[in-house]
């Protein structure tokens, strides 16, 4: 069981400030996520000690890297459980957050999750990326895409950055060995430039690692391609 004192403390070791409403709702999302994991395979990660830690604050972290303006639009690639768009939502009201899955059994979780949690700023789309990515409501409309995704950067810079506007920008969570050359000429090809590659500790989990890529001009109308091209073929 996880105490506001202890959660709190973890928040204020990463500079972080957690408030008891936060704690509660990031407590429901908890109970929700154990209780669907049952039965859906969600995640290996339900203890509530290592949740906090490799979930909540690791996604709550990324709000500290990267400056989102009031009323900023998000959208969470292949989210799966959530993470980290719902924490995103969870922790800034203010942001218009989507979170986009392949599998329907996620998007109904998900959805259900964002209701008992009072997240009236989530939206959730049921779709994969390379055929989100080209619908003129989603293509290019929001001022951050976000994956914490285990595809090679090349391969996730296709999947995400045709999401963003001109200004906006891609946010990659990785772990510590990859890094912003391997998506260089990707992102060049789609539309972006590198402007950060930072790295950050989490208490007991280690070094991560965030990439930042900038959306410069519009991503060519033949990207991102199919998924067996990008997977087979990536872009670098």
């Amino acid at each position: 069981m996880m105490t506001y004192e202890a959660a709190k403390q973890l928040f204020d070791g990463a500079g972080l400030p957690l408030t008891e409403s936060h704690f509660a709702q990031f407590q429901c999302y908890l109970a929700e996520l154990t209780e669907t994991n049952r039965h859906m395979n969600l995640t290996a990660i339900t203890e509530p000690a290592e949740a906090w830690e490799k979930h909540f604050l690791d996604c709550a972290i990324l709000l500290q890297k990267v400056q989102l303006p009031l009323g900023a639009t998000c959208i969470d690639v292949g989210t799966g459980a959530g993470f980290p768009g719902m924490v995103l939502a969870l922790l800034r009201p203010d942001l218009q957050v989507t979170l986009l899955d392949s599998l329907q059994k996620r998007i109904g979780f998900l959805e259900q999750t964002a209701a008992k949690l009072g997240l009236a700023n989530v939206r959730c789309i049921h779709a994969r990326a390379e055929d989100g990515a080209k619908l003129p409501e989603l293509r290019e409309q929001f001022d951050m895409a976000t994956a914490r995704a285990v595809a090679a950067m090349p391969v996730l810079t296709e999947y995400c950055l045709p999401f963003v506007k001109q200004g906006g920008v891609f946010a990659a969570m990785k772990g510590p060995s990859e890094t912003a050359e391997q998506a260089e000429t990707a992102a060049k090809l789609l539309g972006g430039e590198i402007v950060g590659e930072e790295s950050y500790t989490l208490p007991t989990a280690g070094e991560r690692k965030l990439i930042r890529i900038r959306k410069t001009a519009p991503t060519p109308q033949k990207y991102p391609r199919r998924s067996d091209k990008i997977k087979k073929q990536p872009l670098g």
